[in-house]
This record gives C-alpha cells, structure tokens and sequence, in this order.
C-alpha cells in the first residue's frame, strides 16, 4: 500500500501565475520557470528568492525577456540554460550569476531547430539534452550549443515533452499521444529509460510494458 504524501513546507501562493518547469540543482536549490509571468526563478529550498529573470508578463525574445518558459537545466559549475519553448524556438543560456550569454535553435525539424524546446536536462559530461516536443525527438547539444545528435522517438506518437537524467547518469522520456482511442480518451504517454547506447531498456504506460523496445 502507498503511503501517504505529506505536505513539509510551502510556499508562492499569490506569486505565481503558471508554474511550468521545476528543477533542484546540486545545491537544493529550487527553479521554476511560470508560463504565465514569462519569467524563472531560482529559490533556496526553503523558499527564499535568490534569483527572478525575465519581465513580468511582458514576452520577447531578447536576452532580457523570455516567451512562456518551459524548463531550466543547471551545470555543476552554476551556468544554466532555460528551453524557451511555447512562444520561442530556442535555448537560453545564462552564467551563474544571471548573465546572458547565447542563445541556440531555429523554429523548424532540421537538426539543430525546434517546434516547442519543452523539456532539458545536462549529463555529467555538461552534454545538454531538448526535448524538442512537437518533433518527437531528443536533441543532444554541448555547451556551446553546437548540435551533436538527435534521438528520435521511433514510437508512432504527436510530442515528447519530458527528458531528464538521475544520479547514475540513465536518461528517462516521457512521450504523449493526444489521438482519441474509441472511448473518447487519448492515448496518453509512454515513460522510456534509456541506457548508454540510448536504446529504451524499459516502457510502460499508453503502449504497454515491456523490458525492452527502441527510440
């Protein structure tokens, strides 16, 4: 039997308005990015505000601004980088201290463009992985944002909205398949872990289970 998830500490009420993306760095610290103010935040994890950028409900596409924020992906060494994805095609990438400093992606399905950057995360060797969502894939870049491979999904669905990467460097999926099935529901999402060579080692959810598949 599960146990119960009990509510520790909370905090932001009346302070966000869409809160999209979140990310615990190496320090525990927090970072969310909210669709609605156009803006991330980094927060200490008690909740302290340690870092706003972007400008309250203004969108764009310069360094200062920002276009409905999807995710963050923080390095070891502080830099981090915000997939800029529902009204941007882009990455962002900010030095530790907030500093702008490129910026990487096109709208488009070549290599190195995006259709809604939705989801990043950074390995051990600072490569940079984009779910680039409404392309089913995931892009692989380094850190100057030079484009290194991508990993197509080769199951038969609409987005890939979520990659992240845990403590023993093994990179997890999330796809989503919006088509109705003859019950009125969608087909929902499928989970992938995906080992070194980036073949899915397990999957479950929409298209079933299995110990072994491919993406």
């Amino acid at each position: 039997m599960a146990k119960a998830i009990k509510n520790i500490n909370s905090w932001g009420s009346n302070f966000f308005i869409m809160p999209h993306g979140l990310t615990v760095d190496k320090d525990n610290n927090i970072w969310i990015t909210d669709v609605g103010l156009h803006q991330i935040f980094k927060f200490t994890h008690e909740g302290k505000l340690l870092m706003k950028l972007g400008t309250a409900k203004v969108p764009g596409d310069d360094s200062l601004h920002f276009n409905l924020p999807t995710d963050i992906a923080v390095a070891d060494d502080g830099t981090f980088y915000v997939s800029d994805g529902h009204g941007n095609t882009r990455v962002v990438k900010f030095s530790s201290s907030g500093t702008f400093m490129k910026t990487c992606g096109t709208y488009g399905s070549k290599p190195g463009e995006f259709i809604i950057p939705h989801g990043i995360t950074i390995d051990r060797k600072n490569i940079i992985y984009v779910a680039d969502r409404q392309n089913n894939r995931i892009q692989l870049f380094d850190t100057s944002g030079h484009f290194i491979k991508v990993l197509k999904n080769n199951v038969q669905v609409q987005q890939l909205p979520s990659v992240t990467i845990d403590v023993n460097n093994s990179l997890f999926a999330i796809d989503y398949d919006p088509r109705k099935k003859a019950d009125s529901t969608v087909n929902g999402s499928t989970f992938f872990e995906l080992d070194s060579s980036q073949h899915a080692t397990t999957h479950f959810g929409a298209t079933g289970s299995t110990n072994r598949t491919s993406c």
